[in-house]
């Protein structure tokens, strides 16, 4: 069956293997987490979060077990992280008598040593963006200094927005460990 070659592929890192993967389950992900989450960019947050979890650890995959069902479980996984986390992320009401002490307080203009510091931070950030290969370079560039949409990323390296989703998530993580590795 072409899905199981497709499959074996990717374990062995096959680019053009894990992009049918997401392409062929894709929506079918995305559809049960929009029944379930009633919100589309949860939805697609699960599902973006979802493939590059199964694709970081495809090597786990038990063909035992249809792939969509694997995918699936990976999601509702997600899902209850994304949950726990909301709920950890709760917030206390204050008044607006404490606001305005509050704002009383903290000046929250940045003084010079502030300025210097971020620019010091973005200066650091750039040279660890610039270790990534450059097809992640370009679009982190795109995305977040060019603040472009997916859609408009897509449009502009002529590659489908899934494809631009993964892309970024993977630079991210990427990012991270080289971030993770200078400190």
């Amino acid at each position: 069956m072409e899905i199981n070659k497709k499959i074996e592929k990717a374990k062995k890192g096959d680019q053009i293997a894990f992009t049918f993967l997401l392409d062929h389950y894709w929506n079918e992900v995305y559809g049960f987490m929009l029944k379930r989450t009633e919100n589309e960019t949860d939805a697609e947050d699960i599902t973006i979060e979802t493939f590059s979890k199964a694709f970081d650890k495809i090597s786990t995959y038990n063909s035992e077990f249809q792939f969509n069902t694997w995918l699936i479980a990976i999601a509702k996984n997600v899902h209850i992280d994304l949950l726990r986390k909301k709920r950890s992320n709760l917030f206390v009401e204050i008044t607006e008598e404490q606001d305005r002490q509050a704002q009383n307080i903290a000046d929250t203009t940045p003084s010079a040593e502030d300025e210097l510091i971020t620019e010091q931070n973005l200066s650091r950030l750039l040279q660890f963006i610039k270790e990534l290969k450059p097809h992640y370079q370009e679009v982190i560039q795109l995305r977040y200094f060019q603040e472009l949409s997916y859609q408009e990323i897509a449009t502009k390296i002529d590659e489908p927005i899934s494809n631009v989703k993964i892309k970024l998530l993977r630079a991210k993580k990427l990012l991270a460990e080289i971030i993770q590795q200078k400190r």
